[in-house]
């Protein structure tokens, strides 16, 4: 094994440990800091979207920020990865065309905030289209790194499948991810009915539904709630009014039970729930008008 593959194992290692650590959104200064392989540090990110480490050969990441400028997108089995700038033989694409041709498992870092990243890996550039100067890129699983790179020649037909299958996954969990990153940051944090500051307690609610064709994933349909509160307005225990605000369905006000009940349900009833700073991002009231309809109905 060569020592740019090394690098890249140890990379995926690495990873594993601070996603233990921070959870799977990673900060920016994190994949900065990177590790240490043998004497040289290893960073994952640079202000370059295709980056190469100066102790590896060949591209180690790929970086979609969240405001980035060149439309990444994907479909329902692939990434689309636009190349830097429009010169298909700037160094840092005929880099990642080598990845390719090599098949050398990368990185990819999707900006879900700024300065917040998710990292998926393995991934592999499986398309160059020249023309609309866009690679295609594949999720894969990391059990199969090694074999892949013990027959760098070899591209079975269940490869296709199983990679298209594991990158449709990821797509889900980025979309979930990135809306919930901007809520909450959007909410400063904080569940908007009891202010809970516990991040890892906190959810991004969806005001109608995401499986809803509606059911935009943009801070307007959104609401960041405990996870307590976010299962109660799921299930319509709690209702939020377009005037912002808060009612507690009526059998829930009769009942008689602990102080759960009586402070972090009961206690809410007919007050308003906390809004953001900018109004740009207050929920959508015609939106909260449609579930609220719900909720009294």
């Amino acid at each position: 094994m060569d020592q740019d593959l090394k690098i890249r194992l140890a990379a995926f290692d690495w990873l594993n440990k601070q996603v233990s650590e921070h959870g799977d959104v990673l900060p920016r200064k994190v994949l900065e800091a990177g590790f240490v392989f043998g004497e040289e540090r290893v960073c994952l990110i640079s202000q370059a979207g295709i980056f190469k480490p100066k102790a590896m050969t060949y591209p180690l990441t790929i970086t979609t920020s969240p405001k980035s400028p060149y439309g990444d997108e994907m479909d329902e089995h692939l990434l689309y990865y636009r190349y830097r700038g429009t010169d298909p033989n700037h160094r840092d694409n005929v880099g990642l065309r080598e990845v390719m041709r090599q098949k050398l498992p990368i990185i990819y870092l999707h900006g879900v905030s700024p300065s917040k990243y998710v990292a998926v890996w393995p991934v592999y550039i499986v398309g160059d289209d020249p023309q609309h100067l866009t690679f295609s890129v594949a999720v894969d699983d990391i059990s199969e790194v090694q074999r892949v790179a013990e027959q760098p020649g070899k591209y079975l037909e269940a490869d296709i499948g199983r990679r298209a299958y594991i990158t449709s996954t990821v797509k889900v969990r980025l979309h979930q991810r990135s809306f919930r990153e901007r809520v909450l940051d959007a909410y400063a944090s904080q569940c908007s009915l009891c202010r809970l500051k516990h991040r890892e307690l906190l959810d991004a609610a969806h005001i109608i539904p995401d499986q809803d064709e509606r059911g935009e994933p943009i801070i307007k349909n959104g609401i960041s709630l405990c996870k307590i509160h976010h299962a109660a307005f799921d299930t319509n225990i709690i209702g939020i009014s377009p005037d912002y605000q808060i009612n507690v369905r009526s059998d829930i006000l009769e009942e008689e039970d602990g102080p759960m009940l009586k402070h972090g349900l009961q206690g809410l009833h007919n007050s308003k729930i906390t809004l953001p700073s900018k109004k740009i991002h207050w929920p959508d009231r015609d939106l909260l008008n449609e579930r609220w309809r719900e909720f009294r109905g």
